[in-house]
């Protein structure tokens, strides 16, 4: 029986894969936008604000999403997802405007990004031991990352051929059918099951830790929880202000004129980043892995300004993708090694609204700082800075002490996980 568990959680994982791989359109915007200022004349800035919306209300929708998924399921979560999808590309068509977008994009394809995103993580993390934890949530998130590598060629040849009009229609029809088909196979694990433990494994200190399920309400009494939420805050601040304006960025500033080059690069290390970095710190801890994944992302924006070169830009690019990825892989993890697995959903609802905090302040920043300077060099080097106050949480932030429900940290405890 137990095999056949497993077998059944490697299936909601490929499953919640799939479902990303759909949703991740979000990383794509770039392509939808270069479209926009070209075809349409609107300014950066306004390419901008249903981006931004969508990033916001896609992490404030995770809250009541992950919730649900921890009351009934994932299933239906996630077919509300496809429905939500399908209503906001079909109105997205009808109405391509700027108020238009900043409602059907920003608003209901946003809320439907949430509810998908939600579910699948949690489903998958919960049918293994937590050895795994990482490289389950890299797999699942991954597909988000990995999007754009089919999802901007896609977008930029249905806009080529059929127009932005009739290209929201046929992709909003096709999320829809997808979205509802996986949603059929994905489920949390039943009432007592426990996953099989993987002999010869070594656990970092979280994780050997006797869990404690935390609900949502004692996880907000932890000090913990906000410094984990201003760290996924400051990580997603500076890769979301590149991704959303990357096709303009490779333009500009060394000369490429295919956007979906460096999209398709991001991509790929985003996905990279992704599933690297959850293996990793499963072997060398959270903490000590976003010590490196924000140190990375330190030294490239210091020069990324001087990446004129298309080879320059290229590796530039593969860099914060890699960083950015493995961010959606470790924090995750890391809220299951820290408030435990019942609540997860809801839980970590509530940490990814970092991930809105940064997708509307770093987006914003990008496109005011690129029409009032004339280029991005400035954001670069707010990106930087911020990226050292997010070495200097993770180098102070511990687990909470077992039973610990007041922000109090554990006396003598590792300064790393």
């Amino acid at each position: 029986m137990q095999r056949v568990n497993e077998k059944r959680g490697w299936i909601v994982t490929f499953a919640g894969l799939g479902v990303n791989l759909v949703l991740g359109i979000l990383y794509a915007w770039g392509v939808i936008s270069a479209a926009l200022i070209d075809n349409l004349g609107w300014t950066a800035t306004m390419t901008q604000i249903p981006y931004m919306l969508a990033c916001v209300v896609f992490a404030m929708s995770m809250v009541p999403g992950g919730r649900l998924q921890d009351r009934i399921g994932p299933r239906i979560v996630i077919m509300a997802s496809a429905i939500l999808a399908g209503i906001g590309f079909t109105l997205a068509g009808l109405i391509t405007t700027l108020p238009g977008l900043t409602v059907s994009f920003g608003l209901i394809f946003g809320l439907g990004m949430g509810m998908g995103y939600a579910a699948p993580t949690p489903a998958a993390v919960k049918w293994f031991s937590p050895v795994k934890r990482g490289l389950i949530s890299g797999l699942v998130v991954s597909g988000f990352g990995l999007a754009p590598v089919y999802i901007a060629p896609l977008t930029t040849t249905l806009i080529n051929r059929v127009g932005i009009h009739n290209t929201f229609f046929l992709m909003g029809a096709g999320f829809f059918v997808i979205i509802m088909a996986l949603a059929q196979v994905i489920r949390n694990p039943p009432e007592g099951y426990a996953p099989r433990e993987d002999s010869g494994a070594s656990l970092s200190a979280p994780q050997r830790r006797t869990p404690v399920d935390m609900d949502w309400f004692q996880v907000l009494r932890t000090r913990q929880f906000y410094m984990l939420w201003t760290m996924f805050s400051l990580g997603t601040f500076a890769g979301l202000l590149l991704i959303g304006q990357l096709s303009k960025i490779g333009l500009e500033q060394a000369g490429i004129t295919s956007g979906y080059i460096l999209i398709a690069v991001y991509a790929i290390f985003n996905a990279a980043g992704r599933l690297l970095c959850g293996v990793i710190s499963d072997r060398l801890g959270r903490m000590r892995t976003l010590m490196g994944m924000f140190a990375m992302q330190v030294a490239i924006y210091a020069v990324f300004v001087r990446l004129v070169t298309p080879g320059s830009l290229i590796f530039g690019v593969a860099v914060v993708g890699f960083t950015f990825g493995g961010m959606l892989a470790l924090f995750p993890a890391t809220c299951a090694d820290y408030f435990g697995l019942k609540n997860f959903g809801v839980n970590y609802g509530m940490l990814i609204t970092a991930w809105g905090a940064g997708g509307l302040i770093g987006p914003l920043l990008g496109g005011l700082v690129r029409d009032i300077t004339g280029t991005y060099a400035l954001s670069y080097t707010i990106s930087a800075m911020v990226s050292v106050v997010g070495i200097i949480l993770a180098v102070i932030t511990r687990p909470p002490a077992e039973g610990d429900l007041v922000a109090e940290v554990a006396v003598g405890a590792e300064p790393v996980d």
